[in-house]
């Protein structure tokens, strides 16, 4: 496991998650009220990308990689949450319905990464 590189996208995929979802929630609650979905959608593409960075490297067990960068993702969201929104102070977003954030936050991100290690294993052929 690259650590290092995980760790790195892990702060990457949190603030890309922050900035954006900062900018796209406003737009989605004016045009449609009561549905809290710019976060997740958000959660989908970023952890998507940066997953597919990193797995792409890797040869050999590409499932429990993707697992363990899920985890490492989750730890560091918790973390730098923890950091910024509740010692630090920043309103945002995310934080006014902070279990519902979690919740999906660990769920989308176990699921992306681990398919994405599974997808990595196999040996397509397209002709």
């Amino acid at each position: 496991m690259k650590i290092k590189l995980a760790v790195i996208f892990g702060i990457l995929v949190w603030f890309l998650t922050y900035f954006f979802s900062e900018i796209l929630n406003p737009i989605f609650i004016k045009y449609i009220p009561y549905n809290q979905i710019a976060i997740p959608l958000v959660i989908i593409i970023v952890t998507g990308f940066f997953g597919i960075l990193y797995i792409r490297n890797i040869d050999t067990n590409e499932v429990v990689e993707g697992i363990l960068l899920g985890m490492i993702f989750i730890i560091i969201d918790i973390i730098l949450d923890y950091l910024f929104f509740i010692i630090l102070g920043f309103p945002s977003v995310i934080f006014e319905n902070y279990l519902y954030h979690l919740i999906s936050m660990i769920t989308l991100t176990l699921l992306i990464t681990t398919f994405l290690g599974y997808l990595a294993q196999m040996k397509i052929d397209l002709k």
